[in-house]
């Protein structure tokens, strides 16, 4: 059975939908960096979903290839993710979709060594005729974060912070948001298929004990 990194890492990928903390590791990710509205139709974030998936599959699949990767083993490919701020601004204003600035990412297993990845982007080049010159191999260590699981519209999502933060506070931690720990959210419903009332999404911010 393929390797499905939401059932193995529950603590990461399936929170309650009260707050908790959880200490995220170091990981790596296939990454696009944008702005502006996420649901424009011609716009920079649907082209970079795309183009991530592009990646993804090609890594997967190339098991079947002549690029064998090292220590392969068959997995799931994870969720999309996205890292979301504002210019001048601090947190989100959902009423202004156009000033996003966002890195979506889809995580990379171990096994996959930016060696692996920088061929994956010439393979994905070749075969698909697309240009993927905006994908990056990234890594990013969150550490100390507070998470939820968000049920229902991305709209929504206000309510869900301000128990996240008021959680926060009560556990005596304080917000860590800065240019460098951004808002984060883990996408597990396909917004294509399902109606938003039962749309999942883990919302994550970074915190730091307070006095630290």
């Amino acid at each position: 059975m393929a390797f499905d990194y939401k059932k193995e890492y529950k603590e990461i990928y399936m929170p309650k939908s009260e707050p908790t903390i959880v200490m995220v590791p170091k990981m790596n990710y296939i990454a696009i960096r944008g702005k502006g509205n996420p649901n424009d139709e011609n716009g920079e974030y649907k082209a970079a979903i795309g183009l991530l998936y592009g990646i993804a599959f090609t890594i997967k699949m190339s098991k079947k290839g002549d690029h064998q990767i090292d220590g392969y083993f068959d997995y799931v490919v994870p969720p999309l993710e996205g890292f979301w701020w504002m210019d001048g601004k601090d947190g989100i204003d959902y009423t202004h979709k156009e000033d996003f600035r966002w890195i979506s990412v889809i995580r990379l297993p171990d096994f996959v060594s930016e060696y692996d990845f920088n061929w994956a982007v010439n393979e994905a080049t070749k075969k698909k005729k697309l240009d993927f010159s905006k994908v990056e191999f990234l890594t990013i260590e969150e550490g100390l974060c507070v998470q939820c699981m968000h049920l229902g519209s991305y709209d929504d999502e206000p309510a869900t912070v301000d128990a996240m933060h008021k959680f926060t506070e009560e556990q005596g931690y304080e917000l860590d948001i800065t240019d460098k720990r951004l808002h984060h959210e883990i996408y597990l419903s396909d917004a294509r298929k399902v109606v938003p009332e039962k749309m999942k999404t883990v919302i994550r911010h970074p915190i730091r004990r307070k006095g630290t």
